[in-house]
């Protein structure tokens, strides 16, 4: 049977996906749990005699293979200097990017854990300690394969994507607020080109961090990229201004006992925060003739929906304009 039908995961169905595993040596005993991935398809697996596996298979056209393989190395330098990342596993061949029939996957164990609590100062505190050593590890070398943050791709490419689901009567608004807001950002950027960008998670929010044994634990890998340190960083900011400034202090006081912070990169934050709610409106809007998307995100692509999306970018040009994040002296 062949994986790629007339949507590229049409194919994956429970007995290819055990067939998959069961290719790499494992005896699977029929149990499977499709676990919430809508880029990928992710599930639990069991496996005989053994705990259960995680499979991730990789939307096709998405990646290169030498970009996964470039994600895989760069978590595996991470392990390897005892930071606690989830990493895929190698098969006896040594190969942690797997193939069956037209579909490429990776294999990984299954770890538990809950979310960290961002409102518990020493859980941002260690949260500092740990982006720390894995910037360290990061700064060390630069992705060949991976692309880089950039205020183009997660931008300007992203209005235009979006801008073929916007209702015709909120075009013309989403069209001058997207330019205004470019315009910032850009600008931001600009400000910004002595700021060095290093490898990052890139998409390191509290539903990629596993907390157990009193500690962080970093899964999903999938969009590392070149960027600055503070995207690491800044998804862990919330609430008023001064409550923001609290909890960015915890985090530099942990991250700096492992790697030098750069205040600088504080100007960039409203600006990232901007590209990441455009990012992520135009991977909908993208991903949109997935079955899976209508499905999981029914408010999507509605006259609601984009009245609010405009209303929050406007709240977001708002902020552009104010004085950047400062630490305390």
């Amino acid at each position: 049977m062949s994986a790629i039908t007339a949507h590229p995961f049409d194919g994956l169905t429970p007995d290819f996906v055990l067939a998959a595993i069961e290719s790499q040596g494992y005896l699977v005993d029929g149990r499977m749990l499709a676990l919430n991935s809508y880029e990928n398809r992710v599930y639990q697996v069991g496996i005989e005699g053994e705990e259960p596996l995680v499979a991730k298979f990789y939307r096709p056209q998405r990646w290169s293979n030498a970009q996964i393989q470039e994600e895989h190395d760069f978590v595996f330098e991470l392990a390897e200097q005892e930071l606690p990342v989830v990493a895929p596993l190698r098969n006896a061949q040594g190969d942690s990017l797997l193939h069956y029939e037209a579909m490429r996957f990776s294999l990984f164990p299954r770890k538990g854990g809950r979310a960290p609590e961002l409102d518990n100062l020493d859980n941002l505190y260690t949260l500092g300690q740990c982006l720390g050593r894995m910037h360290r590890v990061g700064q060390a070398d630069s992705f060949q394969h991976r692309p880089s943050l950039t205020w183009q791709s997660y931008g300007e490419e992203s209005l235009d994507t979006a801008l073929r689901l916007v209702p015709s009567g909120l075009r013309p608004a989403y069209i001058s607020l997207g330019r205004d807001i470019l315009k910032l950002v850009q600008q931001r950027f600009a400000d910004s080109a002595d700021v060095r960008w290093i490898r990052c998670h890139a998409d390191c929010h509290i539903g990629n961090i596993l907390w157990r044994d009193d500690a962080p634990h970093f899964v999903d890998f999938d969009d590392v990229r070149m960027a600055p340190a503070i995207q690491d960083l800044w998804m862990f900011l919330s609430g008023e201004r001064h409550e923001q400034l609290i909890q960015l202090q915890e985090l530099v006081e942990g991250y700096a006992m492992f790697h030098v912070f750069e205040p600088r990169e504080l100007q960039l934050v409203e600006s990232l925060r901007t590209l990441r709610m455009l990012h992520h409106c135009a991977w909908l809007a993208r991903r949109w003739d997935d079955p899976a998307f209508p499905r999981h995100f029914p408010w999507f692509n509605t006259e609601r929906y984009w009245g609010e999306h405009i209303l929050e970018l406007r709240e977001q040009f708002a902020l552009l304009q104010e004085p950047p994040l400062q630490l305390a002296p």
